[in-house]
């Protein structure tokens, strides 16, 4: 149950949300990422967390850097902005990306978030990206320094996950690689993107639902429990296969949608990548559950019948049909 402290800090969060994305300055935009950074502190220093003073100061000192160099960048160029534009939009871009935690400005983030629970995890992972993802949004243009964030956030998120053993660690990553997928889906429009980030936040509220009732944070509880439940073993290897972009879940349908776009205006490189490191993310991910999937039909999977955990990844595929049928011509 949230404390008086926890609900007052939790609404001034989301209040620096609303302000920086609904800002007409550069300053109250700045505003709402300060309002947001301090809300935000006193929610990661809780008990709960394995590592709380380190996590929260961690940070603190990023976001605090982040935001130092997104003023100095206001208060230098402002009068000189038509002088100065790439340089404006090249410190700018690379301060909210940090704030977003994307690569190679992703130093602290799987750091910070192997050190919090599954509850702070889930703000960084989920919320904490609105408003950079909105203020990117703002001045986004696919030119060579976003062609090559992409490439790198996709690199860093396939293969530096690879060698972890720690949950917390693989979704870090895992976001990292889907930073990417959500920068190419601006190029496209913000519908596109918001779709994305909506279905990504839903998979991920699901998982860390589930490891945060049953106190998971590595693989290995993972896989001992899972042979204890194997309906939700097989819950939780759909929802990772959706996290991952496997078709058909719902997963793959934003990033088809984004793959449908770069290849149609030649970006056959970009989407190579983007599809090559996604399918290490997937690899990854079925390693933590392939010891379990039911292989052949002796299994204990197909001899239980729950209701609760058959419409849970029953879900899946149903979304995906029911996104299907929207009209996308919008996007």
């Amino acid at each position: 149950m949230l404390k008086y402290y926890q609900i007052l800090f939790l609404n001034t969060m989301i209040l620096g949300i609303f302000i920086t994305i609904s800002s007409y300055s550069w300053f109250s935009m700045w505003l709402g990422l300060e309002i947001n950074l301090l809300s935000i502190i006193p929610l990661l220093n809780s008990t709960k967390n394995s590592f709380p003073s380190e996590s929260a100061l961690k940070y603190f000192i990023t976001q605090s850097m982040a935001s130092a160099v997104i003023l100095f960048a206001i208060l230098y160029f402002f009068n000189n902005y038509e002088i100065f534009k790439f340089e404006f939009s090249l410190i700018m871009d690379s301060a909210i990306l940090t704030k977003m935690g994307a690569a190679p400005f992703h130093f602290w983030f799987p750091e910070i978030i192997d050190g919090l629970s599954w509850k702070s995890s889930f703000m960084i992972l989920t919320t904490q990206k609105i408003a950079p993802m909105v203020l990117i949004f703002y001045f986004f243009e696919m030119n060579y320094f976003f062609f090559s964030i992409i490439i790198i956030s996709s690199a860093v998120g396939g293969i530096m996950g690879l060698n972890q053993t720690s949950i917390r660690k693989i979704l870090a990553f895992s976001s990292i690689n889907h930073i990417s997928w959500l920068l190419s889906s601006m190029s496209i429009s913000m519908s596109l993107c918001t779709l994305y980030f909506s279905i990504y936040t839903l998979i991920v509220g699901s998982l860390v639902a589930f490891f945060h009732k049953f106190h998971m944070f590595h693989i290995y509880q993972l896989i001992n429990y899972a042979h204890s439940n194997k309906m939700i073993n097989l819950s939780i290897s759909l929802t990772f296969f959706s996290l991952g972009g496997l078709p058909p879940f719902i997963g793959f349908l934003p990033k088809w949608f984004v793959i449908n776009f770069l290849v149609s205006n030649n970006f056959i490189l970009l989407s190579l990548l983007l599809i090559l490191f996604t399918l290490i993310t997937l690899f990854y991910h079925i390693r933590m559950l392939f010891s379990d999937l039911p292989l052949t039909f002796k299994s204990p999977y197909f001899l239980q019948f729950n209701p609760t955990f058959f419409l849970d990844w029953l879900t899946q595929l149903i979304l995906l049909d029911f996104f299907d049928a929207l009209d996308f011509s919008l996007i």
